[in-house]
Parts: structure tokens; C-alpha cells; sequence
């Protein structure tokens, strides 16, 4: 990561002829707890050791210079002429930019340059990275005076409004706050959090990259979406209490939705299930019962493929490949899904034959290499110069 900081630092006194701040902002992983922030249930991320990085600087006027490195691709705009790109990848600096300026926050011009080593598409947020860095930068070189938790927002509404992913919170709250060798237990509706030690001496956490891409802005992403707020609708009639699928009981979902669309039971069985499960996942951690903890993240796995079906045949290809290996504790499918990665738990002494053994199985079977992470649990979004 330092040279990605010196990269980007280098790059902007040499393109602007000013020192810049300099800003990291982690990217994540989800140990368990997918797909239920939109559902206002519990999520269980922590920060890694990749991440993007942002050097900035006011200027004199209203225009913003954006510059890519990671895509040698640049962008101008001003605070009064900004919309959307057909680039794209402005419009997660440019939403940030957006929700302060809605919020009656005074900015000025800036330049600014970005990379990061997040892999695109991977399931590990590269965009919340991107849009926690931008706000993190903002707050910092504007004097905004923004809580941690007030950016963590500004970048869910960046992606929301204007890049258009109806995503929850999870993303860019594991951005921001993450914790060293710490998961957090984010309750998505009260905003809530502790963190939880996450103890992996002895274990590695690997992600496995089935290199099958997906866009989160696709249609599948906020479906699921609606497929539950039906479902929600449809318990309510008989429940009012229930304003989500965070207030919702196997039962609700049983004598509410068994005997309707069948597509609705399944979406609303998997979160309800995986809110349940999520919590006794953390009395596993909390007692260092990482084989507990494992078996869970398998279940999790099955609930994505068989009844909220996101996943893919690649992905279920590699939990396949990992139930086989006794050394492997749990693993399953991260991320919005219809590709990126499999997290897996891998004991220490062997993984890295094993890993081999999972890429050389996966080339076989889908004539396509497979890239491997192995990652570590770091430090959410800071000033690094």
C-alpha cells in the first residue's frame, strides 16, 4: 500500500506542481451477513489491506480535475457544470461532491488523483473505497467537519442517488470504520456497531477470484430488492409489526409467504435465515470456535445459491472445491454475486497447496485461470501524508 501512496502522490506534485494530502480508504470483506443490510438485519465486515488512495488539493476556483491512474484516464468538470459521465467512473467522486453540496456544505475547487489495488468487480467494494476516499478527502482539506459515521452516509447516498445501486450501508461503513484484526457487528437499521476480535492466528483468509465479472447497477442487484419488500408487504397484512425482514421470524415467512410466490418465500427465507445465522456466527467468534464459525459461512453459501440465487456456476464450483478440503474452515460466495469471489477460512500449515490445488481444479473444469487474495484485516479510511 505504500507504494500506491507514493505513486499517487508522486504523480500529482509532478502533474499540478503542488504537495498534496494524501488519503487511503480500505476496501472489504463480509465474513457473513450478505445480502441483508438493504433488509435492515446485521452485516459482519471488516476493513482489508487493499485499498484506494486519493491526493488532493484546493484550487483557486470552482473546476475539479479528476485523473485515474489505475485507467490513465482524466475528467474536469466545475461545482456549478457537474454531471453525470459516460465515463462512469467520475460518477462516484461526482455523487460525493453532489450529496455534500445538497447538504448545503461550501466546497471549492480541487485536483485530485486516484489508484487503487482493490480488484474491480471482485466483490470487495472498490466504489465504496473510491467514494469514502473522496469524502474522507473532502472533509479533511474543506474543514467540513463531518462525523465518521456523516461520511459513511454521503458515500451510501453517492452510490445510491447518483451512480443509481440501491446498496445498503455495509460497504462504506466497513470502509470507514474499520479495525485492525477486528470484524463489526453493524446493525444496518439503528446503525449500532461493536467490534468483534476476530482471532485468525493459524488460519488465513483467502479469496478466491472466479474472474467472472458482474456490475452491481444491474437489474438482478436492486430486483432482489423489490422481491423482498413484496415479501414484506405481503407479511405485513397479517403482521404489522413488521416494517422489514429484520422484524420478520422463520415463522412469519413460513405461514405468510409458503403458499404464495415462490420466489418471494425463497428471497425472504434466505435473509431471515442469514440475520439468525449472522448472530450466532458472532457467539462462534466471541469463543474462538472458528469451526463453528466455518460451517455457517457453508450454509450462508447455499442460501445465496439455492434461494436468493445469486451466485454462479464458477462460484459454487470453488465451495465445492473448498467442502472437500478438510483443511479449508468454511467458505462461500462474496458480494452482490453473479461472480467476484469465494472467502475461505484456509489453515495455515497447507494453504498454500491447497490453493494451488483449487486454481489448477478450476482450470480444468472452466478453461479460465483463477486469481487468488490472500487478505488482512486493517484500519479503515485515514490521512496517510
Amino acid at each position: 500500500m505504500d507504494k500506491l501512496k507514493t505513486l499517487v502522490s508522486d504523480f500529482f506534485e509532478k502533474k499540478f506542481n503542488v504537495t498534496p494530502i494524501v488519503i487511503s480508504s480500505p476496501g472489504r470483506i463480509n465474513l457473513i451477513g450478505e445480502h441483508t443490510d438493504y433488509n435492515m438485519g446485521f452485516v459482519l465486515p471488516a476493513a482489508i489491506d487493499k485499498g484506494a488512495y486519493v491526493a488532493i488539493s484546493k484550487t483557486n476556483n470552482e473546476t475539479i480535475n479528476l485523473y485515474a491512474l489505475d485507467l490513465n484516464d482524466e475528467f474536469t468538470t466545475t461545482l456549478k457544470t457537474y454531471t453525470h459521465s459516460a465515463k462512469e467512473w467520475p460518477n462516484y467522486i461526482i455523487g460525493v461532491v453532489d450529496e455534500l453540496i445538497k447538504m448545503g456544505k461550501v466546497l471549492g475547487g480541487f485536483n485530485a488523483v486516484f489508484a487503487g489495488n482493490v480488484p474491480l468487480g471482485a466483490g470487495m467494494s472498490s466504489s465504496a473505497a473510491l467514494e469514502c476516499a473522496t469524502v474522507f478527502a473532502l472533509n479533511h482539506i474543506f474543514d467540513l467537519g463531518l462525523s465518521k459515521l456523516q461520511m459513511a452516509q454521503i458515500a451510501q447516498q453517492a452510490e445510491r442517488e447518483f451512480v443509481g445501486v440501491k446498496c445498503g450501508i455495509m460497504d462504506q461503513f466497513a470502509s470507514v470504520f474499520g479495525k485492525k484484526n477486528h470484524v463489526i457487528k453493524l446493525d444496518c437499521r439503528s446503525l449500532e456497531y461493536t467490534y468483534v476480535p476476530f482471532n485468525i492466528q493459524g488460519i488465513k483468509i483467502v479469496l478466491f477470484d472466479s474472474m467472472v465479472k458482474h456490475s452491481l447497477a444491474s437489474t438482478e442487484y436492486n430486483l432482489r430488492s423489490q422481491q423482498c419488500q413484496q415479501g414484506v408487504a405481503i407479511i405485513q397484512q397479517k403482521f404489522s409489526q413488521v416494517q422489514t425482514l429484520r422484524d420478520a421470524t422463520i415463522q412469519m415467512v413460513d405461514d405468510c409467504l409458503a403458499n404464495g410466490d415462490l420466489t418471494i418465500y425463497n428471497r425472504c427465507k434466505y435473509v431471515v435465515e442469514e440475520i439468525d445465522r449472522l448472530i450466532l456466527a458472532c457467539a462462534d467468534l466471541t469463543e474462538n470456535n472458528l469451526e463453528a464459525f466455518g460451517q455457517k459461512m457453508y450454509a450462508t453459501h447455499k442460501g445465496l445459491s439455492q434461494l436468493y440465487q445469486v451466485s454462479c456456476p464458477q462460484l459454487d464450483f470453488i465451495a465445492d472445491c473448498a467442502l472437500l478440503q478438510p483443511d479449508i474452515l468454511g467458505a462461500r460466495m462474496m458480494g452482490g454475486g453473479f461472480g467476484g469471489c469465494v472467502i475461505a477460512l484456509i489453515k495455515d500449515e497447507n494453504y498454500e497447496s491447497i490453493i494451488e490445488e483449487i486454481k489448477t481444479s478450476y482450470q480444468q473444469k472452466w478453461d479460465k485461470e483463477m486469481k487468488v487474495y490472500v487478505m488482512s484485516i486493517e484500519d479503515g479510511a485515514r490521512v496517510v501524508v
